[in-house]
């Protein structure tokens, strides 16, 4: 800077009686070069930007011309008030008002640029899988409360101001509250840990460990709602979701789910016959689906049946009770219809001697 006065000095030589002249000159001369650096940099940039498909750079781009505009101005102001010579306590709160102004400048960039390249990454959630519709306010809020600080400590040093004592306070009060917010804290912590780990989403259908099942409606930063078959809506924390054993139905590349209708029929069943009927009322079926195709499997000799299980495939895990009891149903009657004995668990008691007092 002080390299920079001099040579100002040393070109204004014959206007060394006027300082405020000079010191005029030079802002305007400052103004006029960072309206030409303003515009060398964006058309270089913007020829570079054209040759990309998307719009997010062009954007970027408009932000930037305030910022480099500002920041060269401001440039020519430091070097102005050193030829005017002023006492060093008001030069330096002049300098402290310039550089005040230049980080808000800066940080209202920041903000306006942390919140495009948020969006545009919202916009490709393929490619960056932890901004999702949930994180999206959090990242938000992080981005602008982390650029907030900063702005906030470039101007405490700008104007002289001793941060440490500020920084250790801010620590104690900080840990204070990570204590008092302990599970609060573990709630979010686990549940950004749950939407970039994608363990579920919402429209799966899950189970956790303690035998809750039903539909995924809702993935907060503090919890988990399921919709359970009764239309009841439960609310789990995420600390709770994190540390469970979790079974997705609908996990996997394919959504579809398979559903197993067991029976048992007599012995002395014509097994082919009973087979034949299972894949026909599978077949008929119009909420299974017919690739895979439904199977059946002989599977066990019980005590007293030879139980059989009907195998077939949904679109949805949340069908699965519907669809099993119209199969069920539909066994019965077909069953019944085509004289196929679904036996029933029979016990035989023997009387060898019935003591006299009963006669």
């Amino acid at each position: 800077m002080d390299e920079s006065i001099s040579i100002v000095n040393d070109g204004f030589a014959l206007l060394q009686p006027y300082p405020y002249l000079k010191a005029l000159i030079i802002i305007a001369a400052s103004i006029v070069l960072a309206k030409i650096v303003d515009y060398i940099f964006s058309r270089i940039i913007t020829r570079l930007t054209a040759r990309t498909t998307t719009t997010v750079d062009d954007y970027f781009i408009s932000l930037l011309h305030r910022p480099i505009f500002t920041t060269v101005a401001s440039i020519g102001l430091f070097i102005a008030l050193g030829v005017i010579g002023l006492e060093q306590e008001l030069k330096s709160t002049i300098g402290s008002v310039i550089q005040t102004v230049l980080v808000f400048v800066w940080l209202i960039f920041a903000l306006r640029a942390s919140k495009l390249f948020l969006n545009a990454m919202s916009n490709h959630k393929e490619r960056f899988e932890f901004v999702q519709p949930t994180t999206e306010p959090l990242l938000k809020n992080a981005f602008a409360v982390l650029i907030f600080l900063t702005g906030i400590y470039t101007i405490m040093i700008a104007w002289n101001i001793n941060v440490t004592g500020l920084v250790a306070s801010a620590g104690i009060v900080g840990l204070a509250l990570s204590f008092a917010a302990q599970d609060t804290l573990s709630n979010l912590f686990a549940g950004v840990a749950i939407l970039a780990d994608k363990p579920y989403q919402i429209g799966d259908v899950i189970i956790i460990d303690n035998g809750e099942r039903g539909e995924v409606t809702h993935i907060g930063l503090r919890s988990t709602r399921l919709l359970t078959r009764d239309d009841v809506e439960v609310s789990i924390p995420n600390s709770v979701m994190g540390n469970a054993t979790i079974i997705n139905e609908a996990g996997g590349p394919p959504r579809r789910f398979r559903v197993r209708a067991s029976v048992g029929v007599a012995y002395g069943s014509d097994i082919n016959k009973v087979m034949q009927i299972l894949e026909q009322i599978a077949a008929k079926n119009a909420g299974i689906l017919k690739s895979p195709t439904p199977r059946v499997r002989f599977r066990l000799f019980g005590e007293s049946s030879l139980d059989f299980d009907l195998l077939c495939w949904i679109d949805q895990p949340v069908k699965r009770g519907l669809i099993v009891h119209e199969l069920n149903c539909e066994i019965y009657r077909q069953f019944a219809e085509s004289g196929v004995q679904i036996p029933f668990p029979q016990r035989d008691l023997h009387v060898k001697e019935i003591p006299e007092k009963y006669l």
